[in-house]
């Protein structure tokens, strides 16, 4: 899939109600009727069989049975390639429910072949509630909100060739049957591609959180470790790299962001260093520790997720929960931070006595600092997975953000 920033282009489907006698000329149903071409109801409009829904699933991605379910992908995708794959769609016209044009035949016919669109609906010109259903389906198993609106990104996702999508699948099969030992009863899996965490029972996804991953230029290690301590209203010490990369440079812009951020310094001898007693114009900054305070603007947040590997990065909440919701979430510099962090977190603690959710919350309401030593260790995966297939042959992809798969076409760049 194309490598992309945030804010996908293009907005949802619009959903409007008119009073009688009302004017509204961005009405998609009123386009539809009104255009000479829209043929019968049943035929061209009716999306019945249409549905734009995935099939929901509570296995894992790293199950033992999913390098089965790719094999079957592989043999899908093999069919399409061999019999010419599908057409490039023209993105030069943007298309969304209600739209009547040429482009829109070929954007059918590119749907049929990868599945997303019943071959029943017609090949009408006019993008009807078919097609809109067949692009959600499509976006939402490329990672992509599923507004059904045709913007940069979904053209971008559409025009990459069945063969580039088939050598995807390949790669990623060897990755997962890299993986197909046992895992343990219960253990944390996250998807850096699909900025994406699982939490996973007894060979069941207990819960899914979106994440945010490392960006481009600080990526997310790949490791395997063992969750053993929770932190709650953690400090945050900064690594060496980010007081280069960040805060030397912030405070050479404005002096007083350090203590504006609940930032303190220390010298190696535990000596608390003022601000204004650097030179922040050179290096001397790299030989102190910066702590922030535990606090809302905490840069972990509530909590911090510990488990020893020798990247220093973590798992951990964050103030800014907006991020959650973008394109593109390849944020951080390298640790991973979760959405409703406070579930997973009581799912990691339920094994050691006294954590329930509810003791957890009244210690984040303190906000004072608490360390949970967890009873039994759990089992953390950070894995790079673009491609993989459900049970019910739901095939999905993913950026290739770190550029890992080998594959040029996958980056628009």
């Amino acid at each position: 899939m194309a490598r992309a920033a945030a804010g996908l282009v293009g907005g949802s489907a619009v959903n409007t109600f008119m009073l009688p006698g009302a004017a509204n000329a961005n009405d998609p149903i009123r386009d539809i009727l009104s255009s000479s071409g829209h043929g019968a109801w049943n035929d061209q409009f009716d999306a019945r069989r249409g549905d734009a829904k995935l099939s929901s699933t509570n296995i894992p991605i790293f199950s033992q049975q999913t390098p089965s379910f790719i094999e079957k992908g592989i043999t899908e995708y093999q069919n399409i390639s061999i019999n010419g794959g599908w057409p490039v769609v023209p993105a030069n016209k943007k298309l969304r429910l209600g739209v009547e044009h040429k482009n829109v035949k070929v954007l059918r016919r590119r749907l049929i072949v990868s599945g997303d669109l019943d071959a029943s609906s017609g090949g009408s010109s006019i993008y009807d509630t078919w097609v809109d259903g067949a692009v959600k389906r499509f976006q939402a198993r490329h990672g992509l909100p599923a507004d059904g609106v045709m913007g940069r990104y979904t053209f971008a996702a559409l025009n990459i060739p069945a063969s580039v999508r088939l050598g995807q699948l390949e790669t990623n099969l060897v990755r997962l049957r890299s993986m197909s030992g046992f895992l343990g009863d219960r253990y944390v899996m996250v998807n850096i591609p699909a900025a994406q965490i699982e939490a996973v029972e007894n060979g069941i996804v207990a819960s899914r959180h979106t994440a945010i991953v490392g960006r481009i230029t600080r990526q997310t290690p790949i490791l395997n470790s063992k969750i053993y301590e929770l932190n709650l209203n953690p400090y945050w010490t900064a690594p060496v790299s980010i007081v280069k990369k960040d805060l030397i440079p912030l405070m050479q812009k404005d002096a007083s962001y350090l203590t504006r951020n609940n930032i303190q310094m220390f010298a190696p001898d535990g000596t608390e260093i003022f601000p204004a007693a650097v030179d922040w114009n050179s290096e001397e900054a790299v030989n102190y520790r910066f702590r922030q305070k535990p606090g809302k603007i905490n840069a972990m947040g509530s909590v911090k997720i510990n488990f020893p590997n020798p990247h220093a990065v973590y798992m951990h909440d964050t103030p800014q929960q907006s991020l959650f919701s973008r394109l593109m979430r390849f944020e951080s510099s390298g640790c991973v931070r979760v959405q409703n962090v406070r579930d997973l977190i009581t799912w990691i603690a339920k094994d050691t006595p006294g954590w329930s959710r509810r003791a957890i919350e009244q210690v984040i309401e303190t906000g004072e600092r608490l360390d949970v030593k967890l009873a039994t260790p759990v089992p953390v995966y950070f894995t790079y997975v673009t491609a993989w297939s459900t049970k019910d042959g739901v095939i999905q992809f993913r950026d290739d953000i770190y550029q890992r798969d080998g594959v040029a076409e996958l980056s628009i760049k």
